[in-house]
Formats: C-alpha cells, sequence, structure tokens
C-alpha cells in the first residue's frame, strides 16, 4: 500500500472516529446568563436599598427560583458573579442583603456578602 492509499483509508477513520467523540461526549454545562439573575431580583432591589421591614412576595419568590435555577456549581458560580458585580453598581444595605434568605425562608451555605469568593 502507498502512502497515498493510506492517507485516503486514514482520514476517513479518524474523521469517524472524531465524530463518535462528538456524539458520546457530554454537553457542556451552560452557566445561567446574568441577565436572568438580574431579571429574577429585580423585585429584591427597592427593599434592599431601603431600611427595613419585610421582603416583597414578589422579592422572595424571585429568590425562591434563583435557588432552583442555581442547582449546579457554575450555575451558582455565574449567578454569585453576577450578583456581587451589581452591587457595586447599586447602593444597597448590607444588612438587608445578609438578612434577605432568612426573610424568605431560604437556607444558604454561605453568608451573602460582597467579599464572598464566588470560585468556592
Amino acid at each position: 500500500m502507498n502512502s497515498s492509499s493510506q492517507a485516503k483509508t486514514i482520514v476517513p477513520l479518524v474523521m469517524t472516529i472524531i465524530f463518535m467523540l462528538l456524539i458520546i461526549a457530554p454537553a457542556s454545562e451552560s452557566a445561567i446568563t446574568c441577565g436572568t439573575v438580574i431579571s429574577t431580583i429585580r423585585p429584591c432591589f427597592s427593599y434592599l436599598q431601603g431600611v427595613g421591614g419585610k421582603p416583597p412576595q414578589t422579592c422572595c419568590a424571585g429568590c425562591k427560583s434563583l435557588a432552583s435555577a442555581t442547582s449546579s456549581a457554575a450555575d451558582r458560580q455565574a449567578a454569585c458573579t453576577c450578583l456581587k458585580n451589581a452591587s457595586q453598581n447599586v447602593k444597597i444595605n448590607a444588612q438587608l442583603a445578609q438578612s434577605l434568605p432568612k426573610n424568605c425562608g431560604i437556607s444558604l451555605s454561605f453568608p451573602i456578602s460582597n467579599t464572598v469568593d464566588c470560585t468556592k
């Protein structure tokens, strides 16, 4: 077999193997978008800029929805980064932000803080 005929045999074989790997490879997890995160918690903004009281029902519903939508580590990291960046642009009451999960009946395994490390 000469090199030209070997190449004609190997190229289709390699292409078939690559195609099969692409088919059976697991799809990468796509993280939640920042737009989704912001629109989900938008009802909380006025509460978080206020001085207290109870968060509105729409705020708590958004928080619970966001908690459900961030089941993967990639989603949680993306949401954390988005919220951390957004908090730099919007003046919020840090104490209200820290108490929001409890006030909405949500349990988190991390503190709400501007210094939280979103990669962990």
